[in-house]
């Protein structure tokens, strides 16, 4: 697995606490649930990073927006 920058984020308290509401029902860290709707927004706009993380079953990946929007 590739090495983790730390990186510090502050954010508004309701929203943290959405995130947080948000990664509980997924089953997620906080942190984790963070890195999945940046990478998922990455993805979707065409900006995201390629590599391993970004591979796998497309299964398990949200779908994808219509085309055309």
């Amino acid at each position: 697995m590739a090495a983790r920058k730390p990186f510090l984020l502050r954010l508004d308290p309701a929203l943290l606490e959405s995130l947080r509401r948000l990664a509980a029902q997924e089953m997620r860290s906080l942190n984790g649930q963070i890195e999945y709707i940046l990478r998922d927004w990455l993805r979707r706009t065409g900006m995201g990073p390629k590599g391993p993380m970004d591979g796998g079953d497309p299964a398990r990946r949200p779908t994808d927006p219509p085309s055309g929007s």
